[in-house]
């Protein structure tokens, strides 16, 4: 089948895209690269035509400061939604965050913004929308979003999480594109506090800085309100076998 991946050329679209051809599919990557604009939509329903499902990987962060940003990630989904059904797509799959409905982020932008894009595909007639939420990623082990790091060390935020691999949540994106319209909830094995998978990232990478844990801006984060919930599918390697299988260039 026809997949179209948008933000193919971010941390899940870039695998996304690895798994659909992988699997056979033929791929359409679509990212601002390609002139895709989903601030604007400009283009969007002509790069969807014969496409049988769409994966949305994106991150459609604004551009002007005036906007916030649930409203443009409200907005952008609506716009792929448009386009989905003019361009007579049978199916979006979109790409979430297990526990954003959690009230501990009910003054998190990030996770108001995750909420206003489900709350678009809920009502959504004449499309198959399919949610996928997945726990934090393994790649999310140096992510500035929780750490800063010099020359000297490593700081990073105590978050408690249950952490994917992006290349396993690539696999479900593909399968919810091909398989059955069901969503899905995902984790990953293991619980792990954010410096612990840093320090075994940088371990195993032969990287000697130390890591300093710091405490989060959100304390829930440290307690527990990123772990997968219960009816969650725990995929993939365990933080160890991850770790190992990074090159030193990561």
């Amino acid at each position: 089948m026809k997949i179209a991946i948008l933000g193919a050329t971010g941390t899940a679209g870039r695998a996304t895209t690895r798994a659909a051809h992988e699997a056979g599919h033929e791929v359409i990557a679509l990212s601002r690269a390609t002139g895709i604009d989903l601030h604007t939509g400009e283009g969007l329903v002509d790069a969807l035509r014969g496409a049988d499902a769409v994966i949305d990987t994106s991150n459609p962060f604004p551009t002007d400061a005036g906007t916030s940003l649930m409203e443009t990630f409200h907005d952008a989904t609506t716009r792929v939604v448009e386009a989905c059904l003019q361009a007579g797509v049978a199916r979006l799959v979109h790409l979430s965050i297990c526990n954003i409905d959690d009230e501990a982020f009910d003054q998190f932008d990030y996770y108001l913004a995750k909420r206003a894009q489900e709350h678009v595909l809920a009502s959504v007639e004449g499309l198959q929308c399919v949610v996928v939420r997945s726990a934090q990623w393994m790649e999310f082990a140096l992510n500035p979003g929780a750490v800063t790091q010099d020359e000297e060390q490593v700081r990073v935020e105590d978050w408690l999480i249950q952490p994917i691999a992006v290349d396993e949540v690539a696999h479900v994106l593909v399968e919810a594109a091909a398989g059955p319209a069901r969503n899905r909830q995902i984790a990953g094995p293991e619980q792990v506090r954010l410096p612990d998978l840093a320090r075994a990232l940088l371990a195993a990478t032969g990287d000697q800085r130390p890591v300093l844990a710091v405490q989060p801006s959100l304390p829930a984060l440290a307690q527990g309100v990123l772990l997968a919930p219960r009816e969650a599918e725990l995929l993939g390697p365990d933080v160890a076998s991850w770790a190992n299988s990074q090159t030193p260039a990561v």
